[in-house]
């Protein structure tokens, strides 16, 4: 009898085991799946930029944006590491040329620049950079002819939606420091120095002015209610 009930004992012991084991891989492919579909959905939620170089990407352009306050080195370093992984993500070599300019590494800004001005031939910004940085190494003639067909390219472009900001510029900061940089070029060399000093000018204020569209885009966000 006391055999009987071991055997009895047993066989039980070995069903519900199967059923346990069962079980557990059953919650183990479902919390699996669970996290697949959660890395999913955060992906899905998440700014191109956020991952892999665009990372690093959005810490550069954001750094760049803060004028006089930026961290030019953290800015430097974060773009060779896009460009190495990706020469052609976005606008970064330009970025990386304009982080070598404001850092004052002028021939390795006019080094990079072209490289920027070869992936995309259109970019206003790569072609004033390259024209400022053509002026501080020396090619003095080059680089005025440079500026006046990057100032040519960008008032042709500098619309409402510029830089992909429905309204662009409305107290017009940008569009009279480009229009005074336009007056500059056309006297030539005579003024080198105001020249230089115009165009800077310009590339700050179209990121005082990007700047201040992300903020405003900040702001919309936190404070519509549909949000």
């Amino acid at each position: 009898m006391h055999i009987r009930l071991f055997e009895k004992i047993f066989i039980f012991s070995n069903n519900s085991a199967s059923v346990v084991r069962g079980t557990t891989r059953l919650a183990l492919v479902a919390w699996l799946l669970f996290g697949v579909a959660l890395t999913f959905i955060s992906s899905c939620s998440k700014p191109d930029w956020h991952f892999g170089a665009g990372g690093k990407y959005n810490e550069a352009n954001t750094e760049l944006l803060r004028g006089r306050q930026a961290n030019l080195d953290k800015a430097i370093e974060s773009l060779q590491i896009v460009v190495q992984d990706n020469p052609t993500y976005r606008d970064s070599l330009t970025l990386l040329g304009k982080a070598y300019y404001r850092k004052g590494r002028y021939f390795e800004a006019y080094s990079i620049i072209q490289r920027a001005i070869s992936v995309n031939k259109e970019d206003e910004i790569a072609w004033l950079i390259y024209g400022l940085s053509q002026i501080r190494v020396g090619e003095n003639a080059k680089g005025l002819e440079t500026i006046k067909g990057g100032l040519t390219l960008m008032v042709k472009v500098m619309k409402e939606d510029y830089r992909g900001y429905p309204n662009w510029d409305p107290r017009r900061t940008v569009r009279n420091t480009l229009n005074r940089s336009v007056f500059q070029a056309l006297k030539g060399l005579e003024e080198r120095e105001n020249l230089i000093q115009i165009n800077e000018q310009l590339l700050t204020r179209i990121d005082e002015e990007e700047w201040f569209q992300r903020h405003e885009k900040t702001v919309d966000r936190v404070t519509t209610p549909e949000d």
